[in-house]
């Protein structure tokens, strides 16, 4: 993120930095750089998917911490892509290095990967402990600035770009933000959090005391999130840098150095650009003087007042109301209640899909929630549909169609997804996206349902906090290729009791009548957990199927987000152990009484037959024999014929779950 090479100098010369003791002060955080910082630092286990519990109680003490010291925390959340999508190419660069680093981390190597689930785990964190925050409706940068210098209080990040940006408070990085070392303090004034903050002053006096109104300028022409040095590479091949060394030379911050040494020669952006100009042919001047003083804006404090949405829960953004966005899709994006991959679709018809550790020769593990994906896509295009000028046949019979990157194999590509025709309720003009609110609740359960292909009725007897992650997991037993074997299903739901397990026995609350039972056999649990984990064992295939199952739930939770969740959304915190999971998995292939680990707890146990119970009930008595057989036989023929064998056991193309997802649908006045 950033302005390239920034960050590795300013911290490579301490004297930017000034001592910043921070106690009974606001504190505008960028809630993505955040989220990045307590994941990578909280050691969770990248390679198995992520453990979003250890991950959450990471949030929960960082900001305990804050509170210890009166800092009032307020974050915001980048949104979506803008409008524009100027920055597609910085994304798709990312993209394809979080793809390497996947393949990586998938063959033994070392690297992080933030997990697929990390996002909506922080905000289910910042939700439960009641921290104000905001997600905006495209990156935040602008808004961040503008917050912080409307209430004089720094910013906290990790994004070079606030070095950029003219802050009141000045800019406190994350890495210099000593949260786990709090100081006593002397005095009434009490504990406070060791930092160092950013001082535009030092640096700008460091280049001859450069005009810090030409810091922007410097940002675009070294290269930033959204610019491209491309365009300017004909000044920097020409240009001699005060040092006397050419553009270009000098060190591994050379370039970067000499630009700056160059611009503190002008009083002011005019007249270094028209300076920049003179280097470049006269066809090329307008487009790159419009290139430079257009990004230059992004610099700029946004003129979006976030304190009206801290004050009133709403504020307006001019960006969002002219995407013609619906206005309960705005509060809901704002609130966190919708994720920005919903934007994406709705605004651009492009998105993203994160990529992680998985068999790089199989097929994307994003390639069995594709079904759910294309109904997120009907409901949100259906009204574009109608209304896009072409003729009646043309508007009947051809859907909208969304472009997604994914990856192919270890190559990053784009492939155009045509939305799923929905039932007729969701179709005509009663219920358009606006209106979507307005449709019965039975409804829209009926639809998430039968999206995942399972029928209320056979969900009656599970917690309703838990009804869908087991529809997720009825799905992905149904639509997972290769087909999930028995003992990865038993290590989920195994993984999704004891989650259950430790919350109530953490917080039981006055209806829990089993806490007695619960921490006898949560102790016992945590004992055998302590000495199983060390087993450094990997299993790509079953990573490859808890990365589908994850993929599943991600899509499942944004439908059900994007219908106004008619089931309850499930604690991530809770659910998901990819250590656990994968140990489990293990376990019960040479151990099957692992399957009776919570055997003292009753009411965990019996929880656990439910949940198998009801899975299993979905697919044929002989489904999982079938497998077994058929697992077993690749293996016979893997050992006469290897090559042949991988070829069979690696389609190049993905099946589509057969699932009638409408069958049952029906409105419900």
């Amino acid at each position: 993120m950033g302005v390239q090479g920034l960050a590795g100098f300013v911290e490579e010369r301490g004297a930017f930095f000034t001592e910043l003791r921070v106690r009974d002060t606001k504190l505008v955080i960028d809630g993505s750089s955040l989220y990045h910082q307590l994941c990578f630092a909280s050691a969770i286990d990248f390679r198995r998917g992520g453990d979003y519990g250890p991950f959450a109680a990471a949030v929960r003490d960082f900001f305990g911490t804050l509170w210890a010291c009166r800092v009032a925390p307020f974050v915001v959340i980048d949104g979506g892509r803008s409008a524009d999508d100027r920055k597609l190419p910085t994304l798709r660069g990312r993209a394809a290095e979080r793809l390497r680093a996947a393949h990586g981390l998938s063959r033994g190597d070392g690297g992080c990967l933030v997990p697929l689930l990390t996002r909506e785990a922080f905000v289910q964190a910042l939700g439960r402990l009641g921290v104000p925050f905001v997600q905006c409706f495209a990156e935040a940068d602008r808004e961040i600035a503008g917050l912080a210098n409307r209430w004089g209080c720094p910013v906290l990040s990790l994004d070079s770009d606030f070095c950029v940006f003219d802050l009141a408070a000045g800019y406190c990085p994350l890495s210099h933000f000593q949260w786990q070392s709090v100081c006593a303090g002397e005095g009434p004034r009490g504990c406070y959090v060791p930092a160092r903050c950013f001082s535009m002053e030092k640096f700008c006096r460091h280049f001859s005391h450069l005009n810090r109104s030409l810091l922007p300028l410097f940002a675009v022409m070294n290269g930033n999130d959204y610019s491209d040095r491309t365009a300017l590479e004909v000044f920097f091949s020409k240009v001699h840098l005060p040092s006397g060394c050419p553009a270009g030379k000098g060190g591994r911050h050379g370039r970067l150095q000499g630009l700056l040494n160059w611009l503190s020669q002008f009083a002011e952006p005019t007249e270094a650009v028209d300076s920049v100009l003179k280097y470049l042919k006269k066809h090329q001047r307008e487009k790159v003087k419009e290139l430079l003083c257009t990004s230059m804006e992004d610099y700029t404090p946004s003129d979006v007042n976030l304190e009206d949405f801290f004050e009133n829960g709403k504020y307006k953004c001019e960006v969002a109301r002219k995407a013609d966005v619906p206005q309960w899709v705005l509060d809901a994006l704002a609130k966190g209640k919708l994720a920005p991959f919903i934007s994406d679709a709705l605004t651009l018809r492009s998105t993203f899909l994160h990529v992680q550790v998985e068999n790089m020769q199989r097929p994307s593990a994003h390639s069995t929630a594709l079904p759910i994906r294309q109904v997120i896509y009907g409901l949100l295009l259906k009204a574009s549909q109608n209304t896009e000028a072409a003729s009646p046949s043309k508007q009947t019979n051809e859907l909208p169609v969304v472009c997604e990157f994914d990856r192919l194999q270890k190559t990053l590509k784009k492939t155009f997804v045509q939305a799923a025709s929905l039932p007729t309720d969701f179709c005509d003009d009663h219920f358009p996206l606006d209106k979507l609110m307005e449709v019965p609740v039975s409804c829209r359960q009926m639809l998430l349902l039968e999206t995942l292909g399972v029928k209320m009725s056979s969900l009656e007897g599970i917690p309703s906090h838990l009804q869908l992650p087991v529809a997720v997991t009825c799905y992905w037993i149904h639509c997972s290729e290769p087909k999930v074997n028995l003992h990865q299903l038993k290590a989920l739901l195994l993984m999704i009791v004891s989650g259950e397990l430790h919350r109530i026995t953490s917080d039981p609350g006055p209806t829990v009548l089993c806490a007695e039972d619960g921490s006898i056999a949560y102790n016992e649990f945590l004992k055998w957990k302590e000495n199983k984990l060390q087993n450094k064992d990997f299993d790509l295939d079953a990573a490859h199927s808890f990365c589908q199952w994850q993929c599943c739930l991600q899509m499942g939770l944004y439908l059900n987000q994007l219908l106004c969740t008619p089931l309850s959304e499930p604690d991530l915190s809770r659910l998901y152990t990819g250590t656990l999971v994968h140990r489990l998995c293990q376990e019960l292939k040479s151990t099957p009484s692992v399957e009776n680990l919570f055997s003292s707890s009753p009411k965990m146990s019996q929880l656990y037959q439910v949940l198998l119970k009801t899975v299993e009930s979905t697919v044929s008595p002989d489904f999982f024999q079938k497998m077994t057989k058929t697992t077993s036989c690749k293996k016979k023929k893997a050992s006469n014929k290897k090559k042949k064998a991988t070829r069979c056991a690696i389609p190049e193309t993905q099946q589509l779950c057969s699932v009638n997802r409408f069958a049952f649908l029906g409105v419900d006045d």
